[in-house]
């Protein structure tokens, strides 16, 4: 009975997937290519999104028709900030919370652990959004409480990823104390897992707060590039397997990835 329900689930999963509509597609991937840079030329647009040159051509008179596009110089075509004005409409209907719950969720159910998300409030992190776990034994935790931004996954991604001002700031006066065995207390270590984080895109809290008690952060970025959150996963020792955390981590960051990609952020446009 098990090999005969197989294919109807695969079947009722095509079923659900959404057709796209190719012109749709076509016509984004040319103002994709657009925002790129100043301006760029017909061909290196037919070449690198794989159109045939009459037909983006087509797409690019229907932009300009409309406001989106501009030709600048010959064949070389820009955009124009009709785009960006709709954009900053969105901004105004866009919350950080509501973006985040419906991922976050999903990602505590998938993983089973407590999710968090934290913002950076001075010289602390503070949580703004958790969701439990669904086991009986769990982190305690609260939405508003602060925390030591050395020691703890969030707060780590956040001083990796702020400008240099900005570290210096939240951590000027911070005494660096040993809370556990394993919290880093020298700025230089402190620095060089910083340095560590910006390279991995992750962070780990490694019974650094609290004992046993483990975390993986990984950071949330909006339109313009900047990290404004940070997701977090925590796990007590005792179901922390190390054999899994490599694909953990994968799960965080494309959690995070995902409320960046609501938020605006676009990574190529980043290079």
């Amino acid at each position: 009975m098990e090999k005969k329900s197989a294919p109807k689930k695969k079947s009722a999963s095509k079923a659900a997937a959404v057709p796209l509509i190719s012109a749709a597609v076509r016509v984004l991937a040319v103002l994709e290519r657009l925002s790129r840079q100043r301006a760029i030329g017909l061909e290196e647009i037919s070449r690198e999104i794989k159109l045939a040159k009459p037909t983006v051509y087509r797409f690019l008179l229907t932009l300009q028709e409309l406001g989106y596009a501009r030709r600048v110089d010959g064949d070389r075509w820009a955009m124009t900030l009709k785009m960006f004005n709709l954009g900053s409409r969105a901004l105004d209907h866009l919350d950080l919370l509501s973006a985040a719950r419906p991922i976050a969720e999903a990602l505590s159910e998938e993983l089973g652990e407590t999710v968090h998300m934290g913002v950076l409030d001075g010289d602390a992190a503070v949580y703004v959004l958790k969701i439990e776990s669904r086991y009986t034994i769990r982190m305690y935790s609260r939405v508003g409480r602060r925390m030591p931004l050395y020691c703890t996954a969030i707060g780590k991604t956040l001083l990796a990823f702020a400008k240099d001002a900005d570290r210096e700031a939240a951590l000027k006066g911070v005494r660096l104390l040993a809370i556990t065995k394993n919290t880093l207390t020298s700025r230089a270590a402190l620095d060089a897992e910083l340095a560590q984080i910006r390279e991995q895109g992750f962070a780990r809290d490694n019974e650094e707060r609290e004992e046993n008690l483990h975390c993986i952060g990984t950071p949330i970025f909006d339109y313009t590039g900047a990290v404004v959150a940070v997701l977090s996963v925590s796990w007590p020792s005792f179901r922390y397997e190390l054999a899994e955390e490599p694909g953990w981590i994968d799960r965080v960051k494309a959690a995070a990835a995902q409320i960046s990609a609501v938020l605006g952020y676009l990574p190529d446009a980043q290079d």
